[in-house]
């Protein structure tokens, strides 16, 4: 235990999942199946988006930035300039806007099947969020680039794309990906909890009638989660009300505890991952 807790981001895993763990199990004796139900759902979706947003962003930033980098030894001016547009457009946009128009998006298109809006969903946020990963990446390749390692190996005849994508990116870079993919998984469940909450209570009518996949975001919008947070500040002042909340108000209390502890976990994940390694 002593030797669990000196490594502080596999520390903060193990609470993170033992502490939702023993909240389902509370909700479980204490909460309303329907809402039980509800809640397992909007956190399963919740945490696959997530996951389904790393993989996205590890897929789509590892060739973007091995072109990039080539294309720009190489002066292939017009493919770099585009790709480099792109990227630049990509994260000038605030990211909560540009998923928020994504999300519009696939609201107004009417997609019916969940699998395929939980797909464009996660790639929706991929999109404003993998260019950080890219950036990093191309750091790492730049850093790499200026040292004897780099040089030494390519006069012994190792090809380029081995020495970037084996030597650099997979040998002495895949510590730093794997802790900007954990602090990815975050940044990813905060922006879809954001989005959906906003679109949930601002465009109601046109979301309910998409069947959109709930997630903690939008379930957190419905009413009896809100009339939950509300109770809050009410207990607060009427202090013999205090005990009623972990019982009588668990379903809003249930979700705004397990976005606000998994962002919180998360961040000491990474923290942790990094101090470990000594990022």
């Amino acid at each position: 235990m002593n030797r669990l807790y000196r490594q502080k981001d596999l520390w903060w895993t193990t609470l993170w999942l033992g502490v939702l763990m023993l909240l389902l199990i509370w909700d479980f004796f204490f909460l309303n199946t329907p809402a039980l139900r509800r809640l397992l759902t909007a956190t399963l979706n919740t945490l696959t988006i997530s996951l389904l947003v790393s993989s996205f962003s590890l897929l789509l930033s590892w060739p973007m930035a091995y072109l990039l980098d080539r294309f720009e030894r190489l002066s292939f001016s017009a493919p770099y300039m585009l790709l480099s547009f792109a990227m630049n457009l990509l994260r000038s946009i605030p990211q909560i806007i540009g998923v928020l128009g994504v999300y519009y998006w696939i609201v107004v298109s009417d997609i019916s099947s969940v699998s395929s809006v939980l797909l464009l969903m996660s790639f929706g946020i991929t999109l404003f969020i993998f260019p950080e990963l890219v950036e990093l990446m191309r750091e790492r390749i730049a850093f790499f680039r200026q040292t004897d390692f780099f040089a030494a190996m390519s006069v012994n005849g190792i090809p380029e794309r081995r020495i970037i994508h084996f030597d650099i990116l997979w040998k002495n870079s895949r510590i730093h990906i794997l802790n900007k993919l954990v602090s990815l998984f975050g940044a990813a469940i905060f922006l879809q909890c954001s989005v959906d909450f906003i679109l949930s209570v601002g465009l109601s009518t046109e979301v309910s009638s998409v069947n959109l996949p709930v997630t903690l975001g939008s379930f957190l919008a419905k009413t009896d989660s809100k009339q939950d947070i509300l109770s809050i500040g009410y207990a607060l002042l009427h202090p013999s009300q205090l005990s009623g909340l972990l019982f009588e108000h668990l379903q809003g209390l249930s979700i705004a505890f397990i976005i606000v502890f998994s962002l919180f976990s998360i961040f000491k994940i990474s923290n942790g991952f990094a101090e470990r390694h000594r990022l």
